[in-house]
């Protein structure tokens, strides 16, 4: 189906505002940018409230911790936030946390994994299986679920994979699972809905940093591990998204090995509709379903 008006209007309103492409910048810029489409764009009255929230440190790493009201005894998902390994942090995906925290009833521990081009591939990687672990270790539980978006997404199955003993669930938002695969929604999404070819070969370059990477490494590409034996899973995509198809043949991937899965595609969507929710009634509504679900994998 067509993109989503409201997402389109907002496009188009990127676009007015002549900004060179992301892949044309720096990663600071990106990540300035970043910023400014995430938090700058919160008004106070807007924050979804929780019970609680806690800076805290996950191993040598920044963390956030959100509870619920009622945190007694509820499941723990621990979360990594998109944006391609190079930009994000725990602020840009504030809000996201906010709402999962509070509608899906859980806690949440938000992890600021370190970032390319200055600490390039395995580094993000390093950090998440860490933060797993600090999680179990430190937050009373014997197993954690983890999720996260886009490269989040990525970080959240190889983590199920490298931890199968500790992760109970993964939830995986349009995430990047297949780098080096090929997808016919890579070129048919090639252009034009926010996340283009051109800035995810940027991302990935930034995240290789010159090194002589092994395709077949399965931190890289979570579609060429094994999926025996895995935690349940959520797996999410929006139709207009070079990562659908990716995402998609994960879920089918999964589902063969005997694994769990709720597979959804939400049509109109483009990637990065989690954040997208003041843009987008459409968008807004594609989230409450997706926290539903979350809340549906880890608490029933």
């Amino acid at each position: 189906m067509p993109i989503d008006p409201q997402l389109q209007d907002m496009l188009d309103f990127i676009k007015a505002a002549g900004y060179p492409p992301m892949h044309e910048g720096t990663p600071e810029a990106a990540r300035q940018g970043y910023r400014a489409m995430s938090v700058g764009m919160v008004k106070p009255e807007d924050v979804v409230p929780v019970g609680s929230v806690e800076d805290v440190t996950v191993g040598e790493r920044p963390g956030r911790l959100y509870r619920p009201e009622q945190a007694d005894g509820v499941p723990v998902l621990v979360f990594f936030h998109g944006g391609g390994f190079v930009i994000g942090d725990l602020d840009t995906h504030d809000q996201a946390c906010r709402r999962i925290c509070r509608d899906a009833e859980v806690v949440v521990l938000s992890v600021d994994y370190r970032l390319a081009p200055e600490h390039p591939f395995p580094a993000g990687i390093e950090d998440a299986l860490a933060a797993v672990r600090w999680a179990v270790a430190e937050l009373g539980v014997d197993r954690v679920a983890v999720g996260g978006d886009s490269a989040g997404g990525n970080l959240s199955a190889v983590c199920a994979q490298e931890l199968p003993e500790l992760v109970s669930a993964q939830v995986l938002i349009y995430p990047a699972v297949d780098p080096f695969g090929e997808h016919a929604s890579r070129v048919e999404n090639a252009t034009g809905y926010f996340l283009e070819q051109a800035t995810m070969e940027w991302f990935f370059g930034h995240y290789a940093g010159g090194q002589d990477l092994d395709v077949a490494d399965t931190r890289l590409s979570p579609q060429l591990g094994s999926a025996e034996g895995l935690a349940p899973a959520l797996v999410v995509t929006a139709e207009l998204d070079p990562l659908r198809d990716e995402g998609e043949a994960y879920a089918a991937k999964l589902a063969a090995a005997g694994v769990e899965v709720d597979v959804v595609r939400y049509d109109g969507m483009i990637h990065g509709f989690l954040d997208m929710g003041a843009f987008s009634p459409a968008a807004a509504t594609a989230v409450d379903d997706l926290v539903a679900r979350t809340r549906k994998l880890l608490r029933d």
